[in-house]
């Protein structure tokens, strides 16, 4: 992909002479791609998943129309009349893609700049060009086939001094049976024949029948655990099911109800030591002293770098994703009897090294304990789809890549029903419930942590601001208009009203140029000026706060918001501290510590990024938000770093809001994505709006509005 984008210039401008036609001809590059984008949507159309073959037929054709749109923009010897004819038909190209897309969403993916282009892509766009009449570079003619990648098993790996200390002094580990292959689930069901893996992912959407989703768990009297601390009701039910036998868990509390605490005392009772534990960065050193309080018999140790400070004798090794591939090697054979993946949405990008790497230990794990206890552990196991819990119900051994296992295709036979049958959406989703989903709200297992609120403040930025915001807003909906306006015109037969998969597809292709680019008048570059114009602001707001209600949490996005709220903090004479993405750990938790116990230290001023997960900020009860997140997500986490188990006070989010700017109108898109956990998770009706980024979706409303309103005035 890289070295196809670093060439494009090179081979649109070699092209030039060839390509240059009368756009209404039947000869260059426009008809060859029209005839492929007409096959795709064909295919989608007749209701079954896109072939592979046509696949790649609609990523090459996406990649080529992108490229003759930069080629015609950038050479000043088209005319213009000629410019225009040609942008005019691969917008309408575009906008058939975008309908075929939307018939079989799994193209989408292969949009994003960041899709990795195939060797059969490279060759059918070549093949393209060549029909086109186009001159190519050497380098495009040939298509040199990429190396296999080295298994993460083998690659970049270290064996620190002390695992090969604890080999030798225990002979009996386990032996090296990574290369065995498990035995497979038989193929010979009722269910045998049927696709089942997305109709699991729908059952989440279409059966809930109003019930949250988590498994049957079982009474229980003992709440003291070996630290002398006491669980919480929901706490202990949770522990006596591991006690009862049960061993895979997708713990999907909310966040502040004590997860950590859960999966120690659940390996505790299952005797599962030693326990791998794989965890963001930021939160190690709070797992290592979560380990002290609820299970102090047992000892941790925390795995930096290549290890040399580690202790292979520890009953829990505790492991960062990021250093995961100098080390899966030794882990995958050490011989662990339990696994806990923490923030487990980490994973749910299947090609990511580190998914690739999670995936890999807990089959070798599997292999050689089958009873392993394998638990993930995330608030948020969705983010934007429901096929977010694919990696998640994978690393738990309930899926493979196409199909159920073990006790999930057993479970799934026991019901007589197949997806032709109405009731089988409901049931399907109670197998995989049982398979160990447990998901908990605070409302309705807590009394004791109080109801939060999330409170809009809007405020005035100053004039010369607010009217460059406002000037970028309107030239990105003129440019957003424009660009619909010319797919409209291009069509035989105009739509009647707004084309909304039309203005889905300008919005698309508006945020992709985005992303290219970090100056113009864009979403991203909106967003950012204006969480800087509104920063003292929100700093000031949350100084009148501090003197008021005592210590505040100050949330914020991009370091410069973070270093004018500092400095404002400082100038009216409160003392601060900061949680930053590139703070030592050693920094990060004296930071907290001093916000927790120093009265002196009145405001925490935190990343969402690097503070929004694994960090205890109870001390406070209030939080400011001075810029918006993208996500529901996000800010749940950065609230709930207050709102947790021990809070004796209501919590209130005070979220900065700069009025008439775009700020409102994100802030209501990030509620609403607040839907799709709710009604996958909790039972709720909750009706979920379409699927997508609230980038996206903030764009599709911003000219789907001004072209009512057009419609209107006309």
């Amino acid at each position: 992909m890289a070295q196809t984008g670093q060439r494009q210039k090179k081979n649109s401008s070699s092209r030039q002479g060839t390509r240059r036609r009368r756009p209404l001809d039947e000869q260059g590059i426009i008809p060859i791609l029209a005839r492929a984008v007409r096959e795709v949507e064909n295919a989608a159309e007749r209701g079954a998943k896109v072939s592979p073959s046509n696949r790649t037929k609609f990523q090459v054709a996406a990649l080529l129309v992108r490229e003759e749109r930069a080629r015609v923009k950038d050479d000043r010897e088209v005319p213009e009349s000629e410019r225009a004819e040609v942008l005019k038909r691969l917008d309408g190209l575009a906008g058939i893609m975008a309908k075929t897309a939307a018939r079989d969403t799994s193209l989408i993916a292969l949009l994003a700049p960041e899709a990795k282009v195939s060797d059969a892509a490279k060759a059918l766009r070549r093949d393209m060009l060549l029909a086109s009449g186009a001159e190519l570079e050497p380098d495009d003619l040939l298509i040199v086939t990429e190396q296999p990648t080295i298994a993460p098993e083998v690659a970049k790996q270290v064996v620190p001094k002390s695992v090969k200390q604890a080999q030798m002094a225990n002979p009996f580990l386990a032996p090296d049976l990574s290369a065995l292959t498990p035995v497979p689930s038989s193929t010979s069901g009722r269910l045998s024949n049927w696709e089942l893996i997305e109709p699991l992912f729908r059952s989440f959407e279409y059966g809930a029948g109003g019930q949250a989703a988590t498994m049957p768990l079982p009474e229980t009297g003992t709440l003291v655990t070996p630290g002398g601390m006491e669980l919480m009701l929901h706490q202990a039910r949770f522990v006596e099911s591991v006690r009862q036998g049960h061993r895979t868990y997708l713990l999907a509390d909310e966040p502040g109800l004590g997860k950590t605490a859960q999966a120690l005392m659940a390996a505790n009772v299952a005797k599962a030591f030693p326990l791998l534990v794989v965890v963001p960065n930021v939160v190690k050193t709070n797992w290592a002293r979560e380990v002290q309080r609820w299970i102090p018999q047992h000892r941790a140790t925390v795995l930096h770098g290549d290890g040399d400070d580690l202790d292979a004798f520890a009953d829990v090794v505790i492991v960062n994703y990021e250093i995961l591939d100098r080390h899966v090697g030794w882990l995958g054979r050490f011989g662990f009897k339990g696994m806990v993946v923490d923030e487990a949405h980490f994973i749910k990008n299947a090609s990511s090294q580190r998914s690739r790497h999670v995936q890999s230990l807990a089959q070798n794990i599997r292999v050689l304990h089958p009873k392993a206890l394998m638990m993930a552990l995330t608030g948020t196991p969705l983010i934007n789809q429901i096929e977010d819990f694919r990696m998640i119900w994978k690393f738990l051994g309930w899926i493979d890549d196409k199909k159920p296992l073990g006790r999930l295709m057993a479970s799934l036979e026991e019901t007589g029903l197949s997806p032709a049958d109405p009731g089988f959406f409901s049931a399907a989703r109670q197998c995989v419930i049982d398979m160990g989903i447990v998901r908990r709200k605070k409302v309705d297992v807590a009394a004791d942590i109080p109801a939060r609120r999330i409170a809009d403040i809007p405020v005035e930025l100053d004039d010369e601001a607010t009217r460059s915001i406002r000037a970028s807003e309107a030239a990105l909906v003129t440019r957003l208009v424009e660009r619909y306006r010319r797919v409209v015109a291009a069509r035989e037969v105009p739509p009647v009203g707004v084309d909304l998969d039309l203005v889905r597809l300008v919005a698309s292709a508006e945020l992709e140029e985005s992303k290219q680019s970090s100056s113009g008048d864009n979403v991203f570059t909106m967003v950012r000026r204006i969480g800087t114009a509104k920063a003292v602001l929100a700093a000031d707001y949350t100084a009148q706060l501090a003197r008021s209600v005592g210590k505040v949490v100050f949330f914020a996005k991009h370091i410069d918001v973070m270093d004018a709220a500092e400095a404002h903090f400082a100038s009216a004479g409160l003392r601060a501290v900061s949680i930053r993405g590139d703070q030592s750990p050693k920094a990060r938790q004296e930071a907290i510590d001093g916000f927790t116990n120093d009265p002196d230290v009145s405001v925490i001023v935190c990343s969402l990024s690097a503070a929004g997960v694994g960090v205890n900020l109870q001390a406070a009860s209030n939080v400011v938000l001075a810029e918006l997140s993208w996500t529901s997500a996000e800010q749940t986490q950065a609230i709930d770093r207050v709102h947790r188990i021990g809070q004796e006070l209501p919590v209130t989010a005070w979220r900065i809001l700069a009025a008439q700017t775009i700020d409102a109108r994100i802030a209501d898109l990030i509620d609403s994505k607040a839907g799709l956990a709710a009604r996958a998770l909790d039972g709720s009706d909750e009706q979920v709006s379409a699927e997508g980024t609230v980038q996206l979706q903030a764009l599709i409303s911003m000219l789907a509005e001004a072209l009512e309103h057009k419609a209107v005035a006309a």
